[in-house]
């Protein structure tokens, strides 16, 4: 399976709406979703995702009247809050890669106190809870018919 890749101009203005997405924290010696490795996994990741990411980047591209990269730092925050409100499925297909790709970080799950590797095959801890929250979805009828 192929995907289409984003030209120079929709990678600049990606990597700059990742950055006020999850910007980076110098409090917290954490990088941001335009660092350098983020972004190249943001970029490697998309694949599916490509077609709405582009479809997101030219809505983004319209709003910005040019170029959202070029914009200077207040109005590419004034015009980022108006795609937030106006971006739909694209811009949350887009969301959702940059999120993904942000957490799986090394450094990141490092300052979450998440040792960095893949769940499997150690596994990972998880608190048990209140099971007899499920009582009533166990309690109710059937909601399907029998064959």
């Amino acid at each position: 399976m192929t995907y289409d890749t984003l030209t120079d101009a929709e990678i600049r203005d990606l990597r700059a709406l990742a950055g006020l997405m999850i910007p980076a924290s110098t409090t917290h010696g954490m990088p941001g979703a335009d660092d350098e490795r983020v972004f190249a996994d943001i970029i490697k990741s998309l694949e599916r995702d490509t077609a709405d990411a582009q479809t997101a980047l030219r809505q983004l591209a319209t709003l910005s009247g040019g170029a959202f990269a070029d914009l200077s730092p207040e109005r590419r925050a004034e015009v980022a809050a108006r795609f937030k409100q106006e971006g739909g499925a694209p811009l949350f297909a887009l969301n959702r890669v940059v999120l993904l790709c942000y957490y799986r970080d090394d450094r990141v799950m490092r300052s979450l106190g998440q040792e960095p590797r893949s769940p499997f095959p150690k596994g990972h801890v998880v608190e048990q809870g209140d099971w007899s929250l499920l009582d009533p979805v166990r309690n109710r009828p059937p909601m399907w018919r029998r064959a």
